[in-house]
């Protein structure tokens, strides 16, 4: 089989890195021929972390793609990570997608909504379809939960298919450390993510004061200049190599969001991570956080300020809770959430993917 893997970016962008590229080796060994061709660099990602819009590297992209699709016809399966042009119509997609080879399509996050509920009336009506139209045409449609599941089938889709984004357990070995940590210091409640994800936390900015003032805690964020957001947390910069290290440092995990429909289609990757690490975490009943979190098992689910605070403050209190709870994270995320698990499963959906034909799903 041949396989050409249309990623929206690199490896420095987590979406195309964990959904995509994490998998070639299982592909690989399955007898999949991988062909990647990422849309945007690095530079333009580190770009974006910045705050700076290279038009003229968006340029580029969008040709070399263009390229890239009129030899499409000699692969066996197109793989796009959510689309292929950004900000385009979908009729220009699918005619450059109308060489007789099946794509499938892959959503993590409900990216569909930055059309359909846009503020300016002209990219609604230009775009708020769009989506749609390439889900209905697709061989397959891989999606990260069941929110985002749900709407590929709303709009169509003939054949969809969760996965969930996991994590790779090498990555993540089960050291005894994690669970048996020795504390000169306050537990570190921790938090990994994005500029675009900081706005999240700052909800809890007085929590977070108190809690560290009071000596109960200390806080760190990892991926974000923590002092640039107003939020009182050590700042750990990400990379690659170092992540799990960083993440395993942490006694506690936190993932809060709001509950609007952008973030309903988020994967809950972070919480995955956490687990990973033998952390318990703390998250917004949010989208899929309710059915990775097990309330008072591998953590606890808390809505409003008070209930975050006093969530926390048990944690924080109680180290073998953590431990315990810990452990069951761990646990859950070697059944559901590692490519050991959802490896086979992805190799699966994309060999039947292959086996369709535009002329006939």
């Amino acid at each position: 089989m041949r396989l050409l893997v249309l990623p929206r970016y690199n490896r420095l962008g987590a979406s195309s890195r964990l959904r995509m590229m994490q998998y070639f080796p299982c592909f690989e060994s399955a007898g999949i021929d991988v062909t990647v061709a990422p849309l945007f660099s690095d530079a333009y990602v580190l770009g974006l972390q910045q705050s700076k819009l290279n038009i003229g590297e968006i340029f580029r992209a969008y040709v070399q793609r263009v390229k890239t699709l009129f030899l499409s016809g000699k692969y066996d399966l197109i793989w796009i990570e959510k689309e292929l042009l950004p900000w385009l119509p979908a009729e220009i997609e699918l005619v450059l997608l109308s060489r007789r080879t099946p794509y499938a399509l892959d959503y993590d996050d409900a990216v569909f909504h930055y059309y359909d509920l846009h503020r300016n009336l002209v990219v609604r009506s230009l775009l708020a379809a769009k989506h749609s139209k390439l889900i209905e045409n697709s061989a397959m449609v891989v999606a990260g939960n069941t929110y985002l599941a749900d709407y590929a089938r709303h709009a169509g889709a003939n054949h969809v298919k969760v996965i969930p984004t996991a994590i790779d357990l090498f990555r993540y070995p089960q050291q005894s450390h994690v669970f048996e940590r020795t504390q000169s210091s306050s537990p570190c409640v921790g938090w990994v993510g994005q500029r675009a994800t900081a706005e999240y936390l700052t909800a809890y900015t007085e929590i977070f004061q108190r809690l560290s003032s009071e000596g109960c805690a200390t806080f760190s964020a990892i991926g974000i200049n923590a002092q640039s957001h107003g939020l009182p947390m050590n700042s750990i910069p990400w990379s690659e190599q170092t992540e799990v290290a960083d993440i395993a440092g942490f006694d506690i995990g936190i993932m809060p969001l709001v509950d609007d429909p952008f973030e309903r289609g988020k994967c809950g990757y972070k919480l995955i991570q956490y687990m990973a690490c033998g952390l318990p975490v703390v998250a917004s009943p949010v989208g899929v956080n309710c059915q990775i979190v097990e309330h008072g098992v591998n953590g606890f689910l808390a809505d409003t300020v008070e209930e975050w605070e006093r969530s926390l403050k048990m944690l924080l209190a109680d180290k073998e809770l953590r431990r315990s709870m810990g452990l069951a994270g761990r646990m859950k995320v070697e059944r559901e959430f590692c490519i050991q698990v959802t490896g086979p499963r992805l190799t699966a959906c994309l060999k039947d993917a292959a086996m369709v034909n535009n002329t006939g799903k």
